[in-house]
């Protein structure tokens, strides 16, 4: 398949953070649904949702209420509605939640859903921050893996989050593996790293032949006001060319047409890959 129709959507939160975990699940649930059947008839292929998009990004806190918003994968409530929509509209999505992997442990994971409703299985993030505002080892455990890459209807799809993109190897790796478009689900704020969002992205997307899909929420979020999420979620090509953007402020559905006959012409061009010297990097593994 040459072309396929992808789509993001970003969003503020609903309701509040003195609400229930569940209460709040519910009204984000609630206001995707009409994204998500948008984006269904306009016959979009591969959709995917912010980092744990059915909650606030709680991890400006350390508050343990918020280990009751995770949920089990599969079988859990939000990636079993997920697999009904992705059978309705012959849909690939990508469902970013916190997930229970058993009783105090929990991980920052994405599922992946085939466009037939099959669950192909899930990313769970990688590297976690842990520094001022963003206290994420209080809250999720760090995935390990093995980089998967998941062949769906439409193509070889990747996943890394957030924090995960300022490491250039586990873009790399997914590529490596056959990923041919990586989505990168986020919650990101303006501060040191804003003007890495439109750096790091188009670079790694440049430097593996792959597309890159970034996903931002937009909106401030009380009490911890750490800043303002500022969406600008966005599609990026293989020459490391930024196609199309959602804007910085609004709930959004971004759907774009993605030529993936651009990554054999880009990696055919560039011979990045021909031209790598792995027996020479093994010094890397061993610097810790």
């Amino acid at each position: 398949m040459t072309i396929i129709k992808s789509g993001l959507i970003q969003m503020g939160l609903k309701g509040d953070t003195s609400m229930s975990p569940e209460k709040i699940r519910d009204l984000m649930l609630e206001a995707h649904r009409p994204l998500i059947d948008k984006a269904g008839e306009a016959g979009v292929q591969i959709l995917c949702f912010q980092e744990v998009f059915t909650q606030p990004y709680f991890c400006p806190s350390q508050d343990k209420r918020w280990y009751s918003a995770a949920e089990p994968i599969p079988n859990g409530h939000t990636t079993n509605l997920m697999c009904e929509y992705a059978k309705k509209y012959q849909m690939v999505i990508i469902v970013p939640i916190y997930e229970e992997a058993m009783p105090g442990v929990y991980y920052n994971t994405a599922a992946v859903i085939d466009a037939d409703g099959t669950y192909l299985g899930k990313y769970r993030k990688t590297h976690i921050p842990h520094v001022g505002g963003f206290w994420e080892k209080f809250f999720f455990k760090p995935g390990a893996s093995n980089w998967p890459v998941f062949e769906t209807a439409y193509g070889k799809v990747g996943v890394y989050i957030c924090y995960d993109r300022h490491f250039p190897e586990g873009w790399r790796a997914l590529a490596l593996k056959g990923a041919e478009i990586i989505y990168n689900p986020s919650a990101t704020v303006a501060g040191m790293s804003k003007y890495l969002w439109e750096l790091e992205q188009p670079a790694s997307a440049a430097a593996n032949g792959v597309y890159i899909a970034a996903i931002n929420r937009v909106g401030t979020e009380a009490p911890w006001n750490i800043g303002e999420f500022y969406g600008s979620s966005y599609f990026v090509n293989p020459r490391g060319q930024i196609e199309a953007q959602a804007s910085a402020t609004e709930d959004e559905l971004l759907i774009h047409d993605i030529d993936m006959a651009m990554v054999r012409e880009v990696r055919d061009g560039w011979q990045f890959f021909r031209d790598r010297r792995p027996e020479t990097y093994t010094p890397l593994t061993d610097l810790n």
